[in-house]
C-alpha cells in the first residue's frame, strides 16, 4: 500500500511524447532485488535522493546521516565515495564492512533508510490529477491510478499503458484496466495483471 506521496504538476502538451523524457532514478532499476509472490520487490533498493543513517558501533566520527547523491554515491570518512544506489541496505552494509575492515578491526555497521525519495512514478493524460508522485511503499498500477484521482470519463480505458525504461527504448506494458476493476473472481488490488510499479515508470491514460 502507498503510505505517503508528493505530487508535482506536469505540463501535458503531448501525452505520448512527454514520458520518453522522464528517466528512472539512478541505480534503482539496475538491481531490482528479489521479487515477492505478488510481483512486487521483496527488498528495498536504495536510490538517488534517499537519506541513509550509517552507524558504526563505538565510532561516532564515522556515524552520520548521509544523502545519496544524484550519481548514486554517498561520502564517508576513510572510504570517500561509496556506491549506494542499486544496492539493498544489507548489501551496502556488507560493502561498508569490507571497506572499513582495512582501517578498523571487526567493524560493526548498520544501514537504515531514514527517508525515501528515489521512488517516483508519473501519471499522464486522462486522470483527475496528472503529475509525478513520490511513493513511500510498494504500489500496484491500480493504486497509483487511484492516487492520481482515477481515470476521467473521457479516458480510453482499453489503451492505458505503462512505459518502463529498459535500455534505450521504453517498453510499453498494457494495463487491462476494465478487467482489473470489474473482476468478480478476485479483488481488483490483487487481480492478475495488477502488477507493481517500479521507479521511473510512467502511466499514460489516453
Amino acid at each position: 500500500m502507498v503510505t505517503m506521496f508528493r505530487r508535482s504538476r506536469l505540463s501535458i502538451a503531448g501525452v505520448i511524447l512527454a514520458p520518453v523524457l522522464l528517466l528512472p532514478n539512478a541505480g534503482a532499476l539496475a538491481n531490482p532485488g528479489t521479487m515477492a509472490a505478488d510481483g512486487c520487490r521483496a527488498e528495498y533498493v536504495i536510490g538517488a535522493e534517499d537519506v541513509l543513517d550509517i552507524a558504526v558501533w563505538e565510532n561516532t566520527s564515522l556515524t552520520r546521516t548521509v544523502p545519496v547523491r544524484p550519481d548514486g554515491k554517498i561520502s564517508l570518512p576513510l572510504l570517500d565515495d561509496v556506491q549506494a544506489a542499486g544496492l539493498t541496505p544489507m548489501q551496502l552494509r556488507e560493502r561498508l564492512v569490507s571497506g572499513l575492515a582495512e582501517f578498523i578491526s571487526s567493524p560493526a555497521v548498520s544501514v537504515v533508510v531514514r527517508e525515501v525519495h528515489s521512488f517516483k512514478v508519473a501519471v499522464l493524460g486522462q486522470v483527475k490529477a496528472p503529475g509525478r508522485y513520490e511513493i513511500k511503499d510498494r504500489a500496484t498500477v491500480l493504486e497509483v491510478l487511484a492516487i492520481a484521482g482515477g481515470v476521467t470519463e473521457f479516458a480510453a480505458r482499453g489503451r492505458i499503458v505503462l512505459l518502463r525504461n529498459e535500455g534505450a527504448t521504453p517498453r510499453q506494458i498494457p494495463v487491462p484496466y476494465d478487467r482489473l476493476t470489474k473482476s468478480a473472481a478476485a479483488p481488483a488490488l490483487s487481480a492478475p495483471g495488477n502488477f507493481c510499479v517500479s521507479p521511473g515508470d510512467v502511466i499514460v491514460v489516453p
